[in-house]
């Protein structure tokens, strides 16, 4: 069996345009861990500007939000937390929608990289201790339920 995730379709949009420009650019995600559900509204990231400027500069993140990267192909993902000011959960996720590592309670203003270990297609940041309060961990999968307009 052939398990479709969100990003199958995301991107499947993304295949045939270098933007998701036409496209919402907020939505609602789901992470399945065991028999628990998380569901987060959710901010795309999608171009380069977008995925630069991330979530720098705010001083809150509502603990049902995050932002969703999205990479057109697979590649090593790296951040750094120049200019953001709460500390984040970085989980990086795999084209077939597995979560394949979390980096834990990044620093805010650390000029340090957070990089993913392997190639990844998506990076979800969620408030920093997040994913371990949820019991969300590595081998967990993320599904998207629906696209919503601004």
């Amino acid at each position: 069996m052939i398990r479709r995730t969100f990003l199958a379709a995301i991107l499947a949009a993304m295949a045939t345009s270098p933007s998701l420009a036409d496209t919402p650019t907020h939505g609602i995600l789901e992470i399945a861990s065991g028999e628990a559900r998380h569901r987060f509204r959710i901010e795309i990231a999608d171009d380069g500007p977008e995925r630069s400027r991330g979530l720098m500069f705010r001083d809150y993140l509502a603990p049902d939000s995050g932002m969703l990267f999205l990479y057109p192909r697979e590649q090593i993902a790296s951040f750094w937390m120049k200019n953001t000011f709460i500390p984040l959960d970085m989980l990086f996720i795999a084209d077939d929608g597995t979560i394949l590592q979390i980096a834990s309670r990044t620093v805010p203003h650390s000029l340090e990289p957070v990089r993913s270990e392997a190639p990844v297609r998506a990076v979800f940041e969620i408030n920093g201790g997040q994913a371990e309060a949820m019991g969300i961990a590595v081998g967990d999968i993320v599904t998207m339920y629906r696209l919503v307009p601004e």
